[in-house]
């Protein structure tokens, strides 16, 4: 797997952030907390609270520019802003965050491959910071996360070739390109596999399944040390 880099506390003025690295690809990840939360939230209890996530690339993260607009508003980025906000919210426990909302503003800086696996385990960063604040100012009492979550790339590439947290070259002919999402204890919160080229094998699935499952054990080992324990 490519190196992982976490900066820590990157913005001031946020409740958590940082800039998250795998490899070349660089993703700012910021959690603002309000204390509010959406109308279809109001009736379900006075500690029921709410995580969402907004994703968008720079206009030069990638070789050639591309439309802000087009970035932050197209389909992809809405579709990878749901991912980001699901992950998280399965990580964590909603009825104890108490009325209020934490937004994760994900921002790819530089794109390499793995936008949305990076912005997934830089977004549970920046999240456990802004709740370790929440609970340092008196907020809250405990943490209300359940388990670390990570999330990696894996596919199969030249001829076969299995392959761990996949570049932009990579990725971009792959023949099986797949994306997984799973707590540190190793369940799985989200899998999205595709084949590019030929169908893949029942054995592709469980190989390419188990190589993600030790990438992301690598992964939340870096954001223990980055972030300390769920209480700490």
């Amino acid at each position: 797997m490519r190196k992982v880099k976490i900066e820590k506390n990157y913005l001031k003025h946020a409740e958590g952030s940082c800039m998250f690295s795998m490899g070349e690809t660089k993703v700012l990840c910021v959690a603002s907390v309000e204390e509010k939360v959406p109308p279809f939230i109001e009736n379900k209890g006075e500690t029921h609270g709410w995580i969402t996530a907004e994703y968008a690339m720079l206009p030069r993260s990638c070789n050639e520019r591309s439309s802000r607009a087009k970035l932050s508003n197209g389909g992809r980025a809405q579709e990878i802003s749901r991912l980001i906000g699901r992950a998280l919210r399965a990580g964590a426990d909603l009825e104890k965050l108490g009325k209020r909302t934490i937004t994760i503003d994900c921002d790819v800086i530089r794109a390499d491959g793995g936008t949305r696996t990076a912005s997934i385990n830089g977004g549970f960063v920046a999240l456990m910071l802004a709740l370790k604040k929440l609970k340092k100012d008196g907020k809250l009492k405990k943490i209300p996360v359940r388990d670390y979550v990570g999330a990696v790339s894996v596919g199969i590439y030249d001829n076969g070739k299995k392959v761990l947290d996949l570049s932009a070259k990579e990725d971009n002919n792959a023949d099986v390109d797949m994306n997984v999402v799973m707590t540190a204890s190793g369940d799985f919160i989200e899998v999205q596999g595709t084949a590019e080229g030929e169908p893949f094998s029942k054995k592709d699935l469980n190989e390419l399944l188990d190589m993600a499952h030790k990438g992301i054990k690598q992964i939340t080992d870096a954001q223990k040390k980055a972030i300390g324990g769920l209480e700490a």
